[in-house]
């Protein structure tokens, strides 16, 4: 048994799995501690993974070599493709997943993982040296392991405490202690900590829920998935979700729980999530809605155990229940467990640098809901960046960080540290800019070569994204240099519903029609269909449609890379330490007040600080010379 590692990773969830992963397979000696081994990766609330943007950073871990990905797709029982009717930068993949299987893909996948190792207890203390820094933990089990660098992803048990109603519990999760300690520990070393707060729905047994009163929802049956590993797949039994609503009886019963809401007596004085509301705050919100949709989703591909999604809450279980019978398809419903909310503790996320390592301790790095966060897939995302960092750092390596015209994990990340939040932050398309370059089918493009550099992404995922560029480029190559006769084609266009051509084309220019894609044209051109043969069977589908985006899209995306490029050179205007901000009368006081607190590391970055003017920015440019 040892007692000193190279990194240490503080709880197995999302962020923890990743960021253990990554040290570990970078060859950091590394310790993952958790307080119950059967609870790896555990799903806390809904059995799903991605979804809107989210979907794109599950793409962005897989192609960095993280593990999210292939553990999703062998855990799934259903995936859909989301936003299919807008254009591919807004298409999100989103999986429903088997809960006890994606724990044990995980649990896999973490106990077979060169350099990794696993001590189940729980942490009250971190060790801090003399200059310092981080140098280990110490746990209930009054157990010490040192470590010279660690990784904080406690997720919700930092000072966890349910609500169901006026009843409070103290934990992390329903049946799982809180983790008391750290926290006090940090405020005392000079961290800022507030509370937020989060929720889950009641669960529910299938048995009981009159399904002929529901509306079905499939998931999709096409090529499609998380990881671009081939190889790794469904394997599991597919199942339906089902559709209910609300309606003005149900309201009218939640209405009348009010009073005793730990959201609306007092009880619950932290700040909640504004995008995944509770049913409650559905109600008090949106008053003038008669109904709200909500979904029966399975927790598993055997099980009877539903999760009910749209009805998180807080309210007393009989308002739970009463409510829920008004609800026809659920009206002799019985119920495993209520919804539930939690408060937990978290640490302003402008207290880190870009590379989730604290500005106060050095070589202590944040990763998760303790950056004011909420979702599994923002939490992997973090704790990819801080296992990879927390290696890099340790051994005197150049820092790992994501711009936002690479990745949504560098748009959520420099939301963090730049901006800080003030609810927690869940990620969406909108909140890049770039989001035309960052589309999810294109992930593997965008990063699998940094990733191989690093040593993270291995040497088949590098051959297999540079086999996958050259027949995707060798399809876009051929169709601009095909040409197609108007008397050929055009029958077969106006039976498409589409102009005849009135002289003959390259075949690129009529890929680019919104009525024709490359399937549909390789049928009528024989010599296209047998070019489209010799494309590698099992990615032929993916390795078409990344061709027929690209060439569909490909003015925007050039327009778009300009407009990235030119903010990228401030990017490159350095700014951390060449400027005391405070000595700079010309800037706001709040500039100078919140400069100094964040202290970015570029122009860019400081450009990005709510409060923080053009003209303010005008001025730091002239200082510096620019």
């Amino acid at each position: 048994m040892r007692f000193d590692y190279d990194v240490i990773v503080i709880g197995a969830g999302h962020a923890g799995c990743e960021a253990a992963c990554a040290a570990a397979r970078l060859g950091s000696c590394t310790l993952l501690i958790t307080m119950d081994m059967n609870k790896i990766a555990q799903m806390s609330c809904n059995p799903a993974v991605g979804g809107i943007a989210k979907g794109q950073i599950v793409r962005e871990i897989d192609a960095l070599g993280g593990q999210m990905g292939m553990v999703t797709d062998r855990a799934a029982i259903q995936f859909r493709m989301l936003n299919r009717s807008k254009g591919p930068a807004m298409w999100s993949p989103r999986a429903q997943a088997d809960r006890t299987r994606f724990i044990a893909e995980w649990r896999h996948v973490i106990e077979n993982t060169d350099n990794l190792y696993v001590w189940q207890d729980s942490v009250t203390e971190l060790v801090i040296s003399d200059d310092g820094t981080v140098s280990g933990v110490k746990t209930a089990f009054g157990v010490t392991f040192k470590a010279r660098a660690v990784v904080l992803t406690a997720g919700t048990f930092l000072n966890g405490l349910m609500h169901v109603g006026r009843v409070m519990i103290q934990g992390g999760r329903v049946s799982e202690p809180a983790s008391h300690g750290i926290t006090e520990q940090l405020r005392q070393l000079g961290f800022e900590t507030a509370r937020m707060k989060t929720g889950t729905p009641v669960r529910i047994d299938a048995r009981t829920v009159h399904f002929e009163d529901t509306e079905i929802q499939e998931g999709d049956n096409d090529f499609h998935k998380f990881s671009f590993m081939p190889g790794v797949n469904r394997k599991l039994k597919q199942r339906p979700c089902w559709i209910v609503y609300t309606n003005p009886e149900v309201h009218e019963i939640l209405r009348a729980g009010l009073p005793d809401s730990p959201l609306y007596n007092g009880q619950i004085k932290s700040i909640g999530p504004r995008y995944c509301p509770s049913i409650e705050t559905k109600i008090v919100t949106f008053a003038e809605k008669t109904q709200h949709q909500l979904f029966l989703e399975p927790e598993g591909e055997d099980t009877q155990e539903f999760y009910l999604n749209g009805f998180s809450s807080s309210l007393p279980l009989d308002v739970q229940i009463t409510a829920l019978q008004r609800i026809p398809a659920l009206r002799d419903v019985q119920i495993y467990r209520p919804g539930y909310a939690i408060e937990y503790d978290f640490f302003d996320p402008t207290q880190l640098t870009h590379t989730l390592e604290t500005k106060l301790v050095p070589n202590l790095f944040f990763a998760g809901q303790v950056n004011g966060t909420t979702g599994y897939e923002e939490a992997a995302g973090q704790g990819l960046v801080a296992g990879i960092n927390a290696h890099l750092k340790i051994n005197g390596e150049a820092p790992f960080v994501l711009g936002r015209d690479e990745a949504y994990i560098g748009v959520l990340i420099d939301d963090l540290v730049t901006k800080g939040v003030d609810e927690p932050y869940r990620m969406f398309t909108s909140r890049a800019e770039y989001r035309i370059l960052l589309r999810q089918d294109d992930a593997d493009m965008r990063l699998t070569e940094r990733a191989y550099r690093l040593g993270l992404a291995t040497h088949e995922r590098y051959e297999l994204m540079l086999s996958k560029r050259r027949q995707r480029d060798a399809i876009i190559d051929y169709t601009k240099e095909f040409s197609i006769r108007a008397s050929v084609i055009n029958p077969s266009l106006e039976a498409l519903g589409t102009a005849p051509l009135k002289q003959g084309v390259k075949l690129y220019d009529l890929i680019l029609r919104p009525q024709l894609n490359i399937e549909k044209l390789s049928q009528l051109v024989t010599p296209f269909k047998h070019f489209l043969d010799t494309i590698e069977p099992e990615r032929r589908e993916e390795i078409i449609e990344a061709a027929e985006i690209l060439i569909k899209y490909q003015g925007y995306i050039d327009r778009e890379r300009v407009i990235a490029d030119k903010i990228r050179r401030l990017e490159n205007v350095k700014l951390k330490g060449k400027v005391v901000y405070n000595d700079i009368k010309s800037l706001s006081t709040e500039a100078r007040q919140k400069l100094t607190r964040i202290d970015p590391e570029t122009i860019a970055q400081a450009s990005r600080i709510p409060g923080i003017s053009p003209s303010d920015i005008n001025i730091l440019l002239l200082l510096l010379g620019r």
